[in-house]
């Protein structure tokens, strides 16, 4: 007897997500990360009833000093403003790879509080995992009232283009209470109860193995969690959805998977490291077979934050961009005649040594995501990771959107032939000898998990 084939409607998750109204003149996107660091300290100063930062890390450099001075002096204004600060736990305790150890974040956390006695802003550091390379707090969004800015950005010199070079990303604001009530309760309700997550404005902090039992009851405790809120909207109007997720099947990373299968005619990925995981391989793939169009928009190797110049010093994790681009490469050659058929578009950006750290997905000019999630292994199963879904039915956002995506392609070449990316034997001799050392004991498939 033939089984019949039954046909996986992805659309339905979509349209029975929860979703919140969103009005079109409360949305607003910024297209540059200079304009972003004005505006984002213009909202702190305006701030009247709270602040909340989450970021992987906020840096002791001039543009984390800008952000922390401009935040206690709201707070020294106005006493009763809620503010709080949440860093992953791990990289707050370590310097900058070759710096010196004892000038980490924490520490400067602690030493500001000192210059501030009478006020109080805690940061609280939050260990996703046991270790940094098994999982980070990799949550966006920052909260001031009934806002939620959100970006893929960190906070340092280099993602607020404090002076001479910049890291690309996106820059949306977001007016809309719901969804900041729904993004704040999430950090008081799952991280503050908490015993894993720890002060870090503090002089002396615990080990790893002294509250190893509390992060990994805090590991289990956010595998079970969402946001949760109650949805006003219906799949014919503006709105928005928060989702979070961590852990191989959370919901985020279904979301996303559904997203993707939705296509009608054309989806667009950004994602600065090229590692996509094996199911977003299939679902492109996929989508190729049935005649749709997809553009991968990738920062070229030089764009790479973990990029190190021929003339510098080379560290293993300057390893890490060549291993993206192998992955790219093949990617390519694999599927050659898409590319040839215009259906696969491969676009690379690069601007001198600037950086580049656009995550996104753009589907049919009505749904956009925006993500922390590089669309990755690791953002995949490590990492804990959030979005917004956007429903934008009536294409209310669309001009701004697609500014968006013009402006993010101004910088970009076209890949129309695979062997216009560099192959590995033409890498420079310690990239190459490290890259076959790792192939040989099978180490890169390793790596490629969990970076």
């Amino acid at each position: 007897m033939r089984i019949p084939f039954i046909k996986y409607n992805h659309q339905k998750h979509l349209n029975e997500l929860a979703k919140l109204q969103q009005k079109a003149e409360q949305y607003q996107i910024v297209y540059d990360p200079k304009t972003y660091r004005v505006a984002l300290l213009e909202q702190i100063k305006k701030a009247q009833h709270r602040i909340y930062i989450v970021a992987l890390y906020l840096e002791q450099d001039e543009a984390g000093r800008e952000i922390l001075d401009a935040l206690y002096q709201a707070k020294t204004h106005q006493p009763n403003l809620d503010i709080k600060i949440f860093v992953d736990w791990h990289r707050a305790q370590r310097g900058r790879i070759g710096e010196d150890k004892t000038k980490t974040n924490a520490r400067y956390y602690y030493d500001l509080k000192q210059q501030h006695p009478s006020v109080d802003i805690p940061v609280y550091g939050v260990p996703v995992n046991r270790r940094e390379v098994l999982g980070v707090l990799h949550l966006k969004g920052f909260i001031i009232d009934d806002s939620v800015i959100y970006s893929g950005a960190s906070i340092n010199n280099v993602y607020l283009y404090k002076l001479d070079k910049y890291r690309y990303d996106r820059y949306h604001f977001i007016t809309n209470k719901v969804l900041a009530d729904t993004m704040v309760n999430y950090v008081n309700d799952n991280f503050l109860p908490l015993d894993g997550v720890q002060r870090l404005d503090v002089s002396e902090h615990k080990t790893r193995k002294q509250i190893k039992s509390e992060i990994k009851q805090l590991r289990q405790h956010l595998m079970d969690v969402n946001y949760q809120y109650t949805g006003n909207s219906d799949n014919e109007t503006l709105s928005v959805a928060p989702i979070v997720g961590l852990g191989r099947n959370n919901q985020l990373n279904k979301i996303i998977h559904h997203l993707i299968n939705t296509t009608e005619q054309k989806i667009t990925f950004c994602t600065p490291y090229f590692n996509l995981p094996n199911i977003l391989v299939r679902d492109i793939i996929r989508l190729l077979r049935k005649g749709k169009q997809v553009e991968i928009i990738i920062g070229d190797k030089v764009a790479n934050d973990f990029y190190i110049p021929e003339d510098q010093p080379f560290n293993i994790s300057g390893g890490l961009p060549y291993l993206y681009e192998i992955n790219l490469r093949r990617f390519v050659e694999r599927l050659q005649n898409y590319i040839d058929k215009k259906q696969l578009i491969i676009r690379l950006w690069k601007d001198a040594d600037q950086t580049y750290h656009l995550k996104g997905i753009w589907v049919d000019d009505e749904w956009m995501m925006i993500t922390g999630n590089n669309l990755n292994p690791r953002a995949w199963r490590l990492d804990l990771e959030n979005a917004i879904l956007v429903h934008d039915p009536k294409h209310e956002l669309q001009q701004q959107i697609k500014q968006e995506l013009t402006t993010i392609r101004e910088k970009t070449a076209l890949v129309t032939h695979f062997q216009q990316i560099q192959a590995s034997q033409f890498y420079p001799k310690q990239v190459h000898k490290l890259i076959k050392r790792l192939s040989r004991i099978r180490v890169d498939r390793i790596i490629k998990r969990l970076l």
